[in-house]
């Protein structure tokens, strides 16, 4: 999918010819808005991504390249990352920044490709009930990629993760919904609902004005689509402009919708956090305290994954067509899934009797009781990793104040495995410090700002209303308090 094309003019239709399978134009329109058939993009063959055949029947046609990091332990995770229309496995390996945060955190990447033979766009066809459901098609390709990785690089098929771009995010979500004892984890970029659509009509109204189904019917489509029976699910990350015109922004809140409630949660942030720049992040959290599902709001963002250029500790990727300079996403859904190692595959137990002992305006002071045979600990903040210790207590440092934050920790062994998790405490920092935010009524709401009632937006705490409730009409909210938000009519002047 993209701003200047898309996505899903062509279908795939099969048939025979010559052995090989060809797809025709769905209609004369749609062949006639794209001016022609989309070239199709080149094989990847930069250095670092190798190309892997043989994965299996590969019934829907794809290509599979591999990025593995040099002395790539047994054991490590697995992430399938797909690109979005119009791009290849080369192109997201470039942009994505995923490689370099596999550097870093110790996983293999697999870069599944299909082509214009599939579709004309070089789109996955996830609006193609062939392609997206369980042991079928691309789905099924998709499958035989993980098994094969697994196979190669001796892989923990309890950490493989998939995240995808668009029509890749689209791939990602019904993959998720049809193999949830696959994948741990999944992150959705500007994509769309798990089983939104089952034909190229149907995804027009899903990517332009997404069905407005209740929670409980969007989770019964993944509960439909997963084998009977799953009580264990994916923990998904969604990501999400609110300038994008191509999938607009409601699909992210029918993405929260459909997965807080395939988790059992409600539709209300356990907490949100503003990361600048007009960027936030709202959590739903599981009844053990771990994020289950976040969603990523990213003010003025038009279609696209979010990237950060540049050499920083928090930056990653490079900017192109539909790589947008905003914030490293990789790295946060990386650290999201607990790649960063706080995933808890080592043998030593969990520690326990964590407690808060102290927290000032900026810092959260910690204790627990040491684990025998532990080399150092692993300090997690809201389910990333924050620091180590060879010592049972911890000071984070450096945060907002007013602030609530949970935090775990695990033992970590001689050999640099991270043991069990502890259950989560929650630590508050002293002090408040009043916010500004400018958004649209929508974006307010799924922030945890406002909620709405009747079709108008209410500030959330003062219940100040703030006009129609869309993605169209812009409000100023200002945070006075803990909670508690009020329209400010000025901007917000210093």
């Amino acid at each position: 999918m993209g701003q200047s094309h898309t996505a899903f003019r062509f279908s795939r239709v099969r048939r025979a010819l010559g052995g090989l399978r060809h797809r025709l134009v769905v209609t004369a329109g749609a062949l006639a808005l794209t001016g022609g058939l989309v070239a199709v993009a080149p094989p990847a063959s930069a250095a670092g991504l190798t190309q892997v055949t043989g994965f299996g029947t590969n019934p829907g046609n794809l290509s599979m390249y591999t990025y593995v990091p040099d002395g790539l332990p047994a054991g490590a995770p697995v992430v399938l990352a797909l690109h979005g229309c119009t791009q290849s496995a080369q192109d997201y390996f470039a942009h994505s920044g995923w490689p370099r945060v596999a550097d870093a955190y110790r996983f293999a990447l697999v870069f599944p490709q299909t082509s214009g033979a599939n579709n004309a766009n070089s789109c996955f066809n996830w609006f193609e009930p062939g392609d997206s459901a369980r042991g079928r098609g691309e789905a099924l390709s998709l499958r035989q990629m993980v098994d094969k990785a697994l196979s190669l690089y001796g892989g923990d098929s309890r950490r493989v993760h998939i995240t995808g771009l668009s029509a890749g995010g689209a791939m990602t979500a019904n993959m998720l919904a049809a193999y949830p004892d696959v994948f741990a984890g999944g992150a959705i970029a500007s994509g769309l609902p798990a089983r939104c659509a089952s034909s190229v009509s149907a995804a027009y109204t899903c990517m332009y004005s997404p069905p407005d189904k209740s929670p409980a019917q969007w989770g019964d489509l993944v509960r439909s689509a997963a084998p009977a029976g799953t009580a264990a699910w994916p923990r998904v990350s969604i990501w999400q402009g609110t300038a994008d015109t191509t999938v607009v922004p409601a699909n992210a809140g029918e993405l929260r919708d459909q997965w807080t409630n395939v988790w059992g949660l409600g539709q209300v942030p356990s907490r949100t956090e503003s990361l600048g720049g007009g960027t936030t992040r709202s959590v739903y959290e599981d009844a053990a305290g771990r994020p289950a599902v976040e969603v990523y709001s990213l003010s003025g963002m038009g279609h696209g994954l979010a990237v950060d250029p540049g050499s920083g500790t928090e930056q990653c990727g490079s900017s192109g067509t539909y790589y947008l300079d905003t914030v490293c996403s990789s790295l946060r859904i990386a650290r999201f899934w607990g790649l960063d190692g706080g995933a808890g595959t080592g043998a030593l137990p969990a520690p326990t009797g964590l407690a808060v002992t102290g927290t000032t305006d900026s810092a959260v002071s910690l204790t627990w009781r040491a684990v025998d045979g532990a080399a150092s600990y692993l300090v997690l903040r809201d389910g990333a990793r924050v620091g180590t210790t060879t010592s049972a207590s911890y000071t984070d440092t450096g945060l907002a104040t007013g602030t609530t934050y949970r935090y775990s920790v695990a033992a970590v062994d001689t050999a640099g495995a991270a043991g069990g998790v502890s259950p989560v405490v929650s630590a508050t920092t002293t002090g408040f410090t009043p916010t500004c935010h400018t958004a649209s009524n929508y974006d307010h709401t799924v922030a945890g700002r406002a909620y709405q009632s009747g079709g108008t937006a209410y500030a959330k705490g003062s219940g100040q209303a703030m006009g129609l409730w869309n993605t169209f009409t812009r409000s100023t909210l200002r945070q006075t308090a803990p909670g508690y938000f009020v329209v400010d009519g000025s901007g917000c002047p210093a």
